[in-house]
């Protein structure tokens, strides 16, 4: 999973260090675009969750499947009430089953259309990295070839995007639990020094 670190006010690349994917549970991992604080309150509902699961204490714990599930009907009741959370989410995980490690790969928007597939993504990214993913992406894939390919996704996000920003961070999930790599910066072929480190700077600057 991937992601920029960009947050806009308006039209302005204001912050340029958020952080927008967060572990879930034990299996799994979430992304989200759109309204920020939006995703705050999603945060928020999923640590209630977890909470609540833990507090079970039965030796189980919730998957990536069921956290999927709940997110589509937190997302689809809030459109219901004309109040809706202004986000489009992919949720990832792998938990161990009675067949062995189930992979999960779902999205959800922000009036509670979801699906699940191999490769997912949201706002620009459905129009212009999906056709790569799909030429591109293989089952057998190791992770260092994985991680190339998603960021060839994110240059062509960044190309294309003037409210974009060449910052990114990755995540991956096992059964062995989720790692979320600190954000770094991607070359580009623009000789603009605010590229090389884009959090720091004045945002008068650019």
């Amino acid at each position: 999973m991937a992601c920029d670190t960009g947050a806009s006010y308006g039209s302005t690349l204001r912050y340029k260090s958020v952080e927008r994917i967060k572990a879930v549970g034990k299996h799994s991992i979430i992304g989200a675009s759109g309204e920020f604080s939006d995703f705050q309150e999603i945060l928020r509902y999923l640590d209630e969750l977890t909470l609540s699961d833990h507090m079970w204490d039965d030796g189980n714990s919730l998957g990536p499947k069921e956290i999927h599930s709940y997110l589509t009907r937190v997302m689809y009741n809030r459109r219901n009430k004309f109040d809706p959370l202004w986000n489009s989410l992919v949720l990832g995980g792998v938990k161990k089953g009675p067949k062995g490690d189930e992979k999960y790969l779902g999205m959800v928007n922000m009036i509670g259309t979801h699906f699940e597939e191999n490769h997912v993504a949201t706002g620009f990214a459905n129009h212009l990295a999906i056709p790569i993913l799909r030429a591109e992406w293989r089952e057998d894939m190791t992770f260092e070839e994985a991680v190339k390919l998603v960021e060839k996704c994110l240059l062509v996000l960044l190309y294309r995007d003037r409210s974009s920003i060449n910052k990114f961070q990755i995540a991956k999930i096992t059964t062995e639990g989720s790692t979320i790599y600190p954000p770094y910066s991607l070359k580009t072929y623009w000789g603009f020094s605010h590229f090389e480190n884009p959090a720091q700077g004045a945002v008068g600057s650019w």
